[in-house]
């Protein structure tokens, strides 16, 4: 007998998770020890990120600041902007669209979360709200780093910040939540991929 196959919650039913019980949440919320998901509020805020020992920034909404119609909603920070703190800076140019793909930016930005917490860093993920992009790359950081299933990590950042990604982002980690359960399920089985 074989477990059936593991099914991830569907992007209907990951939004009303997401959507049930909204509290609103400040401009940056730690999410899990070290990683903190905050807005452009935040990500400017230099007085704040220095008493919060920031001491790494993830840009999900890097690029130029483009005014109406095109506007894109990019954060317009970057290694300059924090030139005078002691902080490493991390880009990713990520449009808050539907169709946007985000994915390839999973295992990278995973990486070097992994890699500045591990430096015993505190991370800033943020994008223009802090709602969307960076809790994709958080979510996505917390199911390839953290092993956890994408329920399990939208039940552990949900607590702390009002997030919710947009449906093709979700269901970009839905994707990414089946592919992590067939390695493991591979793993288990004493496979290697």
């Amino acid at each position: 007998y074989t477990d059936p196959p593991y099914e991830p919650p569907s992007v209907s039913e990951l939004q009303d998770f997401l959507l049930a019980d909204r509290r609103p949440t400040g401009h940056v919320n730690e999410v899990w020890p070290n990683v903190y998901i905050g807005n452009e509020v935040a990500a400017r805020d230099k007085g704040s990120l220095h008493s919060l020992g920031i001491t790494h920034v993830v840009n999900a909404a890097h690029g130029p600041s483009t005014p109406p119609p095109k506007c894109c909603f990019h954060v317009n920070t970057g290694p300059r902007f924090y030139r005078d703190m002691n902080v490493d800076y991390y880009g990713v140019e990520a449009d808050d669209a539907t169709e946007f793909i985000l994915s390839p930016f999973f295992y990278p930005t995973a990486r070097y979360l992994r890699a500045a917490l591990a430096a015993g860093g505190k991370v800033l993920v943020h994008c223009l709200m802090g709602v969307s992009r960076s809790a994709t790359l958080v979510l996505a950081f917390l199911m390839i780093v953290e092993g956890l299933t994408l329920r399990e990590a939208a039940a552990a950042v949900r607590p702390h910040r009002d997030i919710c990604p947009n449906p093709g982002f979700l269901q970009q980690l839905r994707i990414l939540d089946m592919s992590l359960e067939r390695e493991r399920r591979r793993r288990q089985r004493g496979q290697t991929p």
